[in-house]
């Protein structure tokens, strides 16, 4: 068996969804219909054929959607018999009394091993202190003492509650998912850069760089739209705590797969190799604890299916 030499480059952030298997009821927003369909494992191969960097992809991470556990035990289920999928995002009730035991029995179930995080959908949640909750606490420190992590999913005025996450909780890895929504359509971004600087400044802290052209004009943005806010996180975090998503297919509504990879592609002109790989792949190994190598990914042993 002969396995790739080239550098790997890993999509940290996409979603899958079967609407024949699986409701997703936020997918009724008419805004969102261009999307209102299956995607499949098999659709984003065809799909994400854009290489960045002269990479093409090489692993993923696949995130929950919905409040749902099934949904997280039907990710596990795939991952464990797809090469592509190197970890899941999942989802349990965090202020749940049974959350401990909740994780425990997906960690044990089918797939379990490759359950790395958790993520709860804080940008729709009104309380603007959801994650200092004491029920929330209680359920991040399970996931903690799980060896989780978990994926801070909040618009940019909710970032204050990420910050004090950090501060009442340094032993929980934290990763930023989309920047933390910088409002790029309308350019007000110095609120965002100001809260997102307190959050860099945690070590445990990492941040994904996804999910911004939809937060861009879906229909005019340009690379010098996003310019600003990547020169932003390149200075916060630097390019060692930063890694590449795609939040396919939701970027459908806004360019998709290969248009945002080209733009990254077109960002990282001025990067060194070393900052190129930490970006595309290294910040996203460590803290998923991905496989480093096409052997170790399993491919002689499993067949993909779609």
């Amino acid at each position: 068996m002969t396995f790739p030499t080239a550098p790997p480059l890993i999509d940290a952030h996409h979603h899958l969804w079967d609407l024949d298997q699986r409701p997703q009821p936020w997918l009724d927003d008419p805004s969102v219909a261009s999307i209102r369909r299956t995607f499949t494992l098999g659709d984003l191969r065809t799909t994400a054929t854009q290489s960045i960097a002269g990479r093409r992809l090489h692993g993923t991470v696949a995130v929950q959607c919905i409040p749902d556990v099934p949904e997280t035990e039907d990710l596990l289920a795939l991952a464990e018999r797809e090469p592509l999928i190197g970890a899941v995002v999942g989802w349990a009730d965090l202020t749940s009394p049974a959350i401990g035991e909740v994780l425990d029995r997906l960690l044990a179930g089918p797939g379990g091993a490759y359950l790395r995080s958790l993520r709860h959908l804080v940008q729709g949640e009104t309380d603007p202190e959801w994650l200092q909750r004491a029920d929330v606490e209680r359920g991040l420190a399970a996931v903690q003492d799980r060896g989780l992590c978990y994926d801070v999913l909040v618009r940019s005025h909710q970032l204050p509650q990420a910050v004090r996450l950090a501060q009442r909780l340094p032993g929980l890895p934290l990763v930023l998912d989309h920047a933390g929504k910088p409002s790029i359509a309308d350019g007000e971004l110095a609120d965002w850069e100001s809260r997102l600087r307190l959050l860099a400044a945690h070590p445990q802290v990492v941040c994904k760089v996804s999910g911004l052209i939809t937060e861009a004009d879906h229909e005019k943005w340009t690379v010098d739209d996003i310019r600003p806010v990547w020169d932003v996180l390149l200075s916060a975090f630097g390019p060692d705590r930063l890694m590449f998503g795609s939040d396919w297919p939701v970027a459908n509504l806004a360019g998709g797969w290969n248009r945002w990879a080209a733009t990254v592609d077109e960002l990282l002109t001025d990067c060194a190799d070393t900052e190129i790989d930490s970006l595309l792949a290294g910040t996203a190994t460590a803290f998923y604890r991905l496989p480093r190598k096409a052997a170790e990914l399993g491919t002689s042993a499993r067949t993909p299916r779609t």
